[in-house]
Order: C-alpha cells, then structure tokens, then sequence
C-alpha cells in the first residue's frame, strides 16, 4: 500500500508494488484453538436446567464437545439416527458420509432430559427452536448457541461458536492418549493431514523432541 500511495504521488514507478514476494502461508499452520475442561465445565454449568431452552442447550453443547460433531451433524441429528439399544447415533457428515458413534451415558442423559421438554410437534429433528415458528435449528443456530452460552459463562476466546468445541473435543481425546488415527475415525476425516493437525496442541511431548539451537548452547 505505501508503493502504490508513493506510485499516486509519482515519486515511484506504477506497479512497483508488484515486485514484493507475498507473505508465505501454509495450510493448518496455525495451532487450533480448543477450551479448557473448567471452561467446557463452566459452559455447561451456565445452561439453564429448569428451562427448556438450557436443557436443549447443554445436549446440544455435549454432543459437540463430547462426540466433536459440526454444527451441521446436530442440526441434521433425527429419531432414527439414535439407537438407544446400543448407545450409538448415526452422523451423516459432508458428501452425506454416514458414520456411526458411540453415546456416552451423559449425552444420552442430556438428550433424554430434553425430549421431556421437546414441543409436541410432528417434526423428525430432534433439536427444535424453543420460539415460533417451530421448526429444527440450523448450523448456524447451533453455533449461536455455543456463542451466546461462551459469553454468558465470561470465556475469553479468539473464536465463538461450534467448532470451538469440535478442536476441544479432539484436543482432549489427544490428551487422554487417544491415537491420531482413531480421532480422526472419530472426527471423520479425510486424510490424516487433518488428525496430525491436532499433534501441535501437544506442547509436552513437542517438548521432548524439540532440538536445542546451537547458538543458544554457545552463549
């Protein structure tokens, strides 16, 4: 920009600017951004369970942060996907990818408390609006959720809404000594790129494979 305000000014030459190389970016070069387990405590603590809409929340808020399902898989989530029998739900992902997972006892729990409190209504979403017209949230409602249940709970984050959860459900896993390849079944990747991206959030064990800098040790 100061190229092209010194080109407009004529004390350089026009197109100069198109000399100078881009700043260099790499793909899933950054380190994901996931929460605590106090903050997915606090998040969760801050969902009213007296009224129909925290309840339906705190399922919704579990099953992201729990299964790390996007906001579109919950907003798709129907009766026949939940098999009560063998605690699983079926998840059609992107390009209609169907997977089937497991449901912890607490996610189960949190969406048998909403089904007490669901509107009566012949709609095959499980996850309903709690205002008229009824219908099924979408993902970006799913995401308004988690936003405005973070800033209720006071959580300072670079980033709101539902994938939040999705980096903390993979990071935990991570920590809880899950394998890379086994989150990403979880997590439905494509390709490993994906899962490996979540090794970076391993700051103890980079640690321990990082190489001093020779001129640290000289000085």
């Amino acid at each position: 920009m100061f190229l092209r305000y010194l080109a407009s000014q004529e004390k350089c030459r026009a197109n100069l600017d198109m000399a100078i190389p881009m700043v260099a970016g790499w793909r899933l070069a950054s380190l994901p951004y996931s929460l605590s387990v106090n903050d997915v405590e606090r998040l969760l603590s801050v969902c009213d369970p007296a009224s129909p809409m925290g309840i339906r929340d705190r399922a919704v808020i579990l099953l992201l942060a729990r299964l790390g399902l996007r906001a579109g898989d919950v907003a798709a989530l129907r009766f026949a996907d939940v098999n009560w029998n063998d605690a699983s739900i079926l998840v059609k992902g992107k390009s209609r990818r169907e997977a089937r997972l497991p449901l912890p006892q607490e996610v189960g729990d949190a969406i048998l408390a909403y089904l007490e409190f669901r509107p009566h209504v012949d709609y095959d979403r499980v996850f309903l609006r709690c205002v008229a017209p009824v219908r099924g949230v979408t993902s970006s409602s799913v995401s308004q959720i988690v936003r405005r249940n973070m800033r209720r709970a006071g959580l300072i984050a670079p980033a709101y809404g539902a994938h939040v959860l999705r980096h903390t459900a993979a990071t935990e896993m991570l920590r809880r000594g899950v394998s890379l390849y086994e989150i990403g079944s979880v997590l439905r990747h494509r390709s490993a790129d994906m899962s490996a991206y979540y090794a970076k959030v391993d700051l103890e064990l980079l640690k321990q494979v990082v190489q001093p800098w020779p001129e640290v040790l000289s000085c």
